[in-house]
């Protein structure tokens, strides 16, 4: 607990975090109504305005790791940080510019499709495609720990709450309001926490002026401390950023985030091509505003207090430092806003992939007779009732706490990436694109990923997402030629018999 907060200010923040908590679930049962069906859990589609959607994106996006990991990176490395945050906007934008509109028109041709495996294996005419991508999609549980960890420093931090107890408040109101109100809740929620996240952001790169002055004085106190910290390339030892390799695998990374399918998901709640356009410039303008200004908060805090013993409480230490105690509490629930904006995306991609990805290619298979009508309420029930499991699942592994928040999220979509880039990127550009590639293509790039990263044979998890997903699109383009070249040579052979 920081030991420079009034007691007032805890009683402050708790009075709001259960405003919020009420809030919330006013919220999650007002989706309820859209929640009666599949399509309506998993997409609400059409129910929310594209400009909320596309808040919700931006807000999805940046989670708790722009909040609070990468300004605790910040505060550890310094200024070579910014690389990371400048591709958020520059890069993974550019990226949603391009792919959205094809993503989009794709799915209405296939007839509406509810999430990014079904997507894939509609693309593919691949069940089992469609099954092993939302199998790779529970490498999310890591994500929510994540933002798990998050919300628990923060209460820990600032009114003092033991870690465990955080823990179970960040998992149990998020599965409440999602469990109410499926994809509605979870888009209007994050709309407004992204609104919120931004409020937050302009005022901590503010407040720089009168906590420090300038950003020349910044630049200074931060070289007096350490003059790595200063550095475009900062070589210390345990920096990610500590070459222009690994940077330029950081801005390849975040071209690949919009990938993600809790993120692609928002563009399927989309009901029209004409909303398309606010939601891009929505999420764009949103995104620029939280993704370039929280980490200036961690630059601060290492030139305010250097010697802080975990670096992932920077920000909520600096707010304290900068603001009124009642503004910072307020200004809490910026963070706040940020971690449960993620962690209900997170939760309602898992279980609607459990449900629609999995569960329902299965049961056919085991239960021939079921009707389109069962199987679809099946699916359903399946997709609400495992959310309580993940969320048992994330809450055990939530509580032994991770030593850099920012690397166990980024650990986690990294594995994803890694493994479903080629097969997207390949089915956008390439019409020879096959199943059997993009099966072994996903196979290779995650399995990759773990070995490098676990055995230490590429230490810089950037490194080594880069080279696996670059493995991975060379076995699914060799796979596919192979397959093509099958192909043809058994149709010459039909012709000529």
């Amino acid at each position: 607990m920081l030991a420079n907060v009034p007691g007032y200010v805890i009683w402050i923040v708790a009075s709001l975090f259960i405003g919020y908590f009420f809030l919330m679930t006013w919220i999650g049962k007002k989706g309820s109504s859209h929640s009666h069906t599949l399509k309506g859990f998993t997409t609400a589609k059409g129910s929310v305005s594209p400009i909320i959607v596309g808040a919700s994106f931006a807000a999805t996006y940046a989670s708790v790791n722009l909040f609070i990991g990468v300004p605790g990176l910040a505060y550890q490395y310094g200024t070579s940080v910014l690389w990371y945050t400048l591709g958020c906007f520059g890069v993974s934008w550019i990226a949603l510019v391009l792919l959205a509109k094809k993503f989009w028109s794709y799915s209405k041709k296939c007839g509406h499709v509810l999430t990014l495996p079904e997507w894939l294996g509609r693309r593919y005419n691949s069940k089992t495609l469609q099954v092993l991508v939302a199998l790779l999609i529970l490498f999310n549980v890591y994500y929510i720990v994540g933002q798990n960890v998050g919300l628990a420093t923060i209460f820990e931090t600032i009114i003092g709450m033991p870690y465990a107890w955080g823990i179970v408040i960040a998992v149990c109101i998020t599965i409440l309001y999602i469990g109410l109100g499926g994809a509605y809740a979870q888009l209007v929620t994050d709309g407004v926490q992204g609104l919120f996240m931004a409020v937050t952001s302009i005022l901590v790169f503010v407040s720089i002026f009168w906590v420090i002055g300038d950003f020349g004085t910044l630049t200074s106190k931060l070289a007096s401390v350490d003059p790595n910290l200063v550095k475009a390339v900062n070589t210390a030892e345990g920096s990610p950023y500590n070459s222009k390799l690994a940077i330029a695998a950081v801005q390849f990374l975040l071209f690949g985030f919009v990938l993600m399918p809790h993120l692609l998901n928002k563009i399927l709640s989309l009901d029209s091509e004409k909303d398309l356009r606010p939601f891009v410039l929505s999420s764009g303008l949103i995104l620029f505003i939280i993704s370039t200004l929280m980490v200036l908060g961690g630059l601060a805090a290492r030139a305010s207090f250097p010697n802080l013993q975990n670096a992932d409480q920077a920000i909520p230490m600096y707010l304290f430092e900068a603001f009124h105690p009642v503004f910072a509490a307020l200004l809490i629930f910026g963070i706040i806003s940020a971690i449960l904006s993620s962690t209900d995306s997170l939760y309602l991609g898992i279980t609607s992939s459990i449900g629609n990805d999995i569960y329902k290619v299965v049961a056919p298979y085991f239960n021939k007779h079921l009707t389109n009508h069962e199987l679809e309420q099946r699916t359903l029930k399946v997709s609400k009732y495992s959310l309580f499991f993940v969320g048992l699942i994330t809450l055990y592994v939530s509580l032994n706490r991770p030593e850099s928040l920012s690397l166990l999220i980024q650990f986690s979509y990294s594995a994803i990436i890694s493994g479903v880039m080629a097969p997207i990127l390949l089915a956008y550009f390439w019409k020879h694109a096959h199943k059997y590639g993009a099966i072994a293509s996903l196979i290779t790039g995650t399995a990759l990923y773990c070995f490098f990263t676990n055995t230490g044979v590429i230490e810089n998890i950037y490194l080594a997402m880069l080279a696996s997903t670059i493995a991975s699109f060379a076995v699914m383009i060799l796979l596919s030629f192979a397959a093509l070249s099958y192909a043809n040579s058994t149709a010459r052979q039909s012709v000529e018999s």
